[in-house]
C-alpha cells in the first residue's frame, strides 16, 4: 500500500467498535504500582490480597514445581519478594488477558493452540534474554506472551476477510503480519499494541509487542536493539497447529545475528524452552505442546 493511503478498515475504528472489556482493576493497580520503583513486595501484595481467587492463583503459581522452592509459600508478601514483583505483576497481566481475548470460533483456529504457542514464544524470548543478560528478561517473556492477542479479537470481527488470509498464509507460506499489512495497512501487532496503550501499558512495553515482525530491522539499528529483537525472534517459532516450519532458516540466521554462541547451542536453548513449557504450561490451564521445540529442530534439519 503506498505511503499515504487510507487504510480499507481504520485499525483505531475497528477496535473501539469491538468493546473489548477493560482490564480487571486489580491488573490496572499493579501496573500504576510499577511506575515507581519504590514500591516493593508490600505495596504489591495488597491489591492482590484483596481478590481471593487471585491470591489463589498467585501462591498456586509461585508453589509450582516451576520454581522448585523447598518449602510451602504462604504468604503474597513473601512470594512477591522470593520471585520479583515483575514476574507477579505480569503473571496477574496474563490471566487477566486470557480471561478477556474473545474465542472466535474460527474455522481451524484454536484459541488454546495459540495460547500454546504464545506461552513458548514467551519463555524462549525469556531464556534468550537471560543468556543475553539483558535486564528485562521478564518483560520480554510478558510481551511476548501477549504478542498475538489481538488475533482473536481480528478473526471475529473480521472474519471474511481473515479466513481469505488464513488460507493465503498456509498456500503462499507468508507471514500474516505480511498480508494484514498488504490487505488493511496494518497488523495484528499493530493491534495487540494499541490494545495495549489502551489498558495504560508502559508505552516501552507497547512498543515491544508492536515491532515483533521486524526482526531485521531491529537488528539492523545502531545499536541493534536486542531486547526487543529476542520477543521479534521469538515471533519465527513454530506454531503448533502447523505441519512445516519454513521458517526455520530465518529464524537461525537471526539468532546467529542476535548470538552466534546461542546459534551454536540452539538445541540446548530449546530443550531448556521445552522443560519450562513442560512446568509452566499446567499453571495456564493449557496442554503441553504435542510436538517439542527440539523435534521441531531435528525435522527441520536447517542449513548450518
Amino acid at each position: 500500500m503506498s505511503v499515504g493511503t487510507k487504510p480499507a478498515i481504520d485499525l483505531n475504528d475497528l477496535l473501539a467498535s469491538a468493546q473489548l472489556p477493560a482490564l480487571p482493576q486489580t491488573a490496572i493497580r499493579l501496573i500504576e504500582l510499577s511506575q515507581d520503583a519504590a514500591n516493593g513486595p508490600k505495596e504489591y501484595a495488597r491489591p492482590i490480597e484483596a481478590d481471593v481467587g487471585l491470591m489463589g492463583q498467585v501462591l498456586r503459581f509461585v508453589n509450582s514445581s516451576y520454581f522448585g522452592f523447598s518449602r510451602e509459600i504462604a504468604s503474597v508478601q513473601q512470594a512477591l519478594a522470593l520471585v520479583g514483583v515483575r514476574t507477579i505483576k505480569n503473571f496477574v497481566l496474563w490471566s487477566a488477558v486470557f480471561a478477556l481475548v474473545p474465542d472466535p470460533k474460527f474455522g481451524p483456529f484454536d484459541l488454546k493452540k495459540l495460547w500454546q504457542d504464545s506461552l513458548r514464544r514467551a519463555l524462549f524470548a525469556r531464556n534468550l534474554g537471560r543468556w543475553l543478560k539483558l535486564n528485562n528478561s521478564e518483560d520480554l517473556f510478558a510481551a511476548a506472551l501477549l504478542q498475538d492477542m489481538a488475533i482473536p479479537l481480528l478473526l471475529k470481527e473480521l472474519p471474511e476477510q481473515y479466513e481469505e488470509l488464513v488460507e493465503r498464509r498456509t498456500s503462499e507460506g507468508a507471514r500474516l503480519s505480511d498480508l494484514e499489512r498488504e490487505v488493511f495497512g496494518w497488523d495484528h501487532a499493530q493491534a495487540a499494541a494499541a490494545l495495549a496503550r489502551n489498558w495504560q501499558l508502559p508505552d516501552a512495553f507497547a512498543r515491544l509487542i508492536e515491532r515483533h515482525p521486524c526482526v531485521e530491522s531491529l537488528l539492523a539499528s545502531d545499536p541493534p536493539e536486542l531486547d526487543a529483537a529476542c520477543v521479534a525472534l521469538a515471533a519465527l517459532l513454530p506454531a503448533c497447529q502447523d505441519e512445516r516450519w519454513p521458517e526455520c532458516e530465518k529464524f537461525l540466521e537471526q539468532l546467529r545475528r542476535i548470538s552466534p554462541d546461542a546459534a551454536q547451542r540452539v538445541e540446548e536453548l530449546f530443550v531448556e524452552v521445552d522443560t519450562a513449557m513442560e512446568e509452566f504450561a499446567p499453571l495456564m490451564n493449557l496442554a503441553v505442546p504435542a510436538k517439542s521445540l527440539r523435534q521441531w529442530w531435528h525435522e527441520a534439519e536447517p542449513l548450518t
